[in-house]
């Protein structure tokens, strides 16, 4: 078994006892992204602008791996409300191949970090 802790600048640093990424035997482990921007370190606002920030997060993520979007094979999303679903949804998909769409699901919860409005993870295989 190999395991390579990823870790960018590009991407926030993680505000917890956590890695950005673990990259193990060609699977990678990304953790839970929040709309913080890695340069100025503050938060988007609006569904919106926060999804695009949390999908330029994982992509230099996945980037740092030598990975794209289309290596994706799962994401979990986090929304504050399901109101926002629509918002989110033709945001991240904005970002993917349709033809290449991850699994997925997508849950609301009472709270999340720095009480923004979404959070997202992703598990992405080397082909």
């Amino acid at each position: 078994m190999s395991k390579k802790i990823i870790s960018t600048s590009n991407a926030p640093a993680a505000i917890g006892p956590y890695s950005q990424a673990n990259f193990i035997n060609g699977v990678l482990y990304i953790s839970g992204q929040i709309p913080i921007d890695p340069i100025s370190g503050n938060l988007e606002d609006g569904i919106e602008k926060e999804t695009h920030q949390v999908m330029k997060n994982l992509k230099a993520i996945l980037e740092e791996a030598g990975m794209s979007f289309s290596n994706v094979v799962k994401a979990t999303i986090f929304l504050k409300s399901m109101d926002d679903f629509a918002a989110m949804n033709e945001v991240y998909a904005s970002y993917l191949d349709a033809n290449n769409y991850p699994a997925r699901e997508t849950v609301q919860v009472s709270c999340l970090p720095k009480n923004v409005s979404v959070e997202i993870s992703m598990i992405a295989h080397q082909f």
